[in-house]
């Protein structure tokens, strides 16, 4: 009987999917990632893999499962993956592309308002029983109805993103490799990197980490934006360099920053983002509604069992 080896504990009606044709291993630690040796010694015999952001398919875990076929990676970004290394020897790699777009860019939207709206000081001001009462400054925010928006990387869901800017009546900047139809259609316009960061008022991170995009927000990126702009990031946490930014957030040299993503997860009490007043910080939710991640994790089965019983992939990255 053929393996798949998954990596957290996933809705139980996909499990039983599996489990009427395959042996299937699961690790249920949820909120741990499956440790390193555990993951090597479970995939050596393995013919499929369920895998999340935090299990890297490097050459030595590919070396080391001979048996492999294919990998269905929980994600759209597959940065944890060795593609070149995975294609000499024949594995398949799958995604979850399309299934998550506006989820979250719906978590986009919801972190540039909150950190618009100064909403996660506010309520700590309240929590923490400080709030004196109404004064006209008190916790005012910045207003995003009419406001020039940048966003870096115009694919799915910074289209999806693009069109809720225009119920807030949003000028639209991006800046991507290529134009984008559906982004032209929504009236945005494409523009350099650096004039999109001078002429923004808020700039998504929306991209996929290449080699290229890697650390591309850095000290003199900052230095380019508004000191009234914010800075909000659900693509990965290496498009930035963390000191610089917690540099410009500290000084002032931009406004704010909202993040779902950083360079290494998860981050503790220690991290210096935390603590400071002008930054919205949420725990890698970006996808995180309970028909999304189902959806996610549906298409990663389905993936599996394609690819296991002679056919292809749903939706290979290569």
């Amino acid at each position: 009987m053929k393996k798949v080896v998954i990596t957290r504990n996933i809705n139980p009606d996909m499990l039983q999917k599996l489990r009427k044709d395959f042996e299937v291993i699961v690790w249920e630690a949820d909120e741990q990632p499956m440790p390193r040796e555990k993951f090597l010694a479970e995939t050596r015999d393995a013919h499929a893999v369920l895998t999340m952001l935090s299990d890297k398919v490097d050459e030595e875990m590919l070396q080391n499962a001979p048996e492999l076929k294919v990998v269905a990676n929980l994600a759209v970004g597959f940065d944890n993956i060795d593609l070149a290394a995975a294609e000499r020897r024949e594995v398949v790699i799958a995604n979850t592309p399309d299934v998550l777009t506006e989820t979250t860019a719906e978590l986009a939207f919801t972190l540039m308002l909150t950190s618009a709206r100064r909403v996660l000081e506010a309520n700590q001001e309240l929590m923490d029983g400080e709030w004196s009462g109404w004064s006209p400054y008190h916790m005012a925010g910045t207003d995003v109805f009419g406001k020039t928006i940048g966003i870096f990387g115009m694919g799915s869901i910074g289209v999806s993103f693009a069109r809720r800017l225009k119920g807030f009546n949003c000028n639209v900047l991006y800046h991507n490799r290529s134009e984008s139809e559906e982004a032209r259609a929504l009236g945005a316009k494409l523009t350099s990197f650096e004039s999109m960061l001078e002429r923004s008022d808020f700039v998504l991170c929306s991209a996929p980490l290449t080699n290229q995009t890697k650390h591309t927000f850095d000290k003199k990126a900052f230095s380019l934006m508004k000191n009234s702009a914010h800075f909000i990031n659900i693509g990965r946490g290496a498009h930035v360099v963390e000191a610089d930014l917690a540099e410009a957030v500290k000084s002032g040299e931009i406004g704010g920053a909202a993040l779902d993503v950083y360079e290494n997860e998860p981050i503790g009490a220690d991290h210096p983002f935390v603590g400071l007043n002008n930054m919205t910080l949420l725990p890698h939710i970006g996808s995180a509604s309970v028909a999304t991640r189902n959806n996610m994790m549906n298409l990663c089965v389905n993936n599996i069992m394609e690819v296991l019983n002679g056919g292809q992939a749903i939706t290979p990255v290569q």
